[in-house]
């Protein structure tokens, strides 16, 4: 059962891959970084548990909300599909699928085959399209077109791993509810309302507050850590290759805000597009002075990216508060 004219969406991130792959059955054609913008998806987040092997950077919103935004904001029925039943939950993927409708699922994608680094990450994407005896037929970000296979077995893995970000057996699809909006209407309300997040953080690990945060946790990370370099050069990873488009998500976000500025002529935007490239190089500096940590053990290289998350900090919430004028 394989969806023939099913069209993959060829994205750098995972949520915005799958959610792309079933918008593009609905006709409609969106870029990546616009998807990224109207799900509200930039964030930051410092999240350190002791079940956790080192602590973990985000640079987006919550796992879920950037599709439920992005179908609001578009005025699209999105239907979710959670149960601890192995059976009803592919039984839900095969009713779609028959259909002929593709399906987004949420993964571990530690039991992906064609991830080559096993880490336990229970928040990734991909769509399905297909199956047969074996495999499951997937639209992934690590797999350009259509080259993500998995076994059912190990698809049944995945979906059903347990852990942070995990859901049960969680499973989605997207369907037109009437006529879109106005594009140039939404992309102002979205921006508005992630910057007003991001301003705004429930707590000090989140926004622009967990970026500063963070300028003193990574110094405490640095002392208990047993093993530095695979601690920070894996974290280094998964901020420049981990699905973010490099800089945390900062890269993405940057060309949403200049296709919007384009798009709906606005010159704040464009120069908070250019605000966020100049954000962007500090990100990768950042993951730089990471790698460099592995490399040589010395914590002065963690101090000097304590004294960029200082920086990010500012700077973000600056340009997040000109975003929030600019978009009212």
């Amino acid at each position: 059962m394989i969806i023939k004219d099913f069209k993959a969406f060829k994205g750098q991130h995972c949520e915005t891959t799958t959610t792309g792959s079933l918008l593009y059955q609905l006709d409609i054609n969106l870029s990546e970084p616009m998807l990224f913008g109207l799900g509200e998806g930039l964030g930051y987040i410092f999240w350190n548990m002791k079940i956790m092997d080192f602590p973990f950077i985000g640079g987006r919103i919550k796992p879920d909300a950037l599709t439920e935004n992005i179908c609001r904001n578009l005025n699209l029925t999105l239907e979710v599909k959670e149960t601890s039943s192995i059976k009803k939950a592919w039984k839900n993927i095969q009713e779609n699928l028959e259909q002929g409708k593709a399906v987004g699922l949420k993964l571990d994608c530690y039991h992906l085959e064609y991830f080559t680094t096993k880490i336990h990450f229970a928040g990734h994407y991909a769509s399905i399209y297909g199956y047969d005896d074996q495999l499951a037929y997937l639209n992934d970000t690590n797999q350009q077109g259509r080259d993500a296979r998995s076994t059912l077995k190990n698809l049944e893995l995945a979906r059903n791993e347990r852990g942070p970000m995990s859901s049960k057996n969680l499973s989605y699809t997207i369907s037109k509810n009437g006529e879109l909006p106005e594009l140039k209407k939404v992309i102002k309300r979205a921006i508005h309302n992630n910057a007003n997040d991001f301003l705004n953080p429930p707590i000090k690990n989140i926004g622009y507050k967990g970026i500063y945060k963070t300028s003193t946790e990574i110094k405490n990370w640095f002392k208990t850590s047993k093993d530095i370099k695979k601690d920070f050069q894996t974290s280094a990873s998964l901020m420049e290759k981990g699905g973010t488009g490099g800089s945390l998500f900062r890269n993405i976000y940057r060309d949403f805000l200049k296709e919007s500025g384009e798009l709906i002529k606005s010159n704040e935007l464009i120069e908070a597009s250019e605000e966020y490239n100049k954000i962007s190089k500090l990100w990768k500096d950042v993951a730089d002075l990471f790698i460099k940590t592995g490399e040589t053990e010395d914590i002065k290289y963690v101090n000097q990216a304590s004294e960029i998350f200082i920086e990010l900090s500012e700077r973000e919430k600056t340009v997040m508060e000109k975003l929030k004028v600019a978009s009212a």
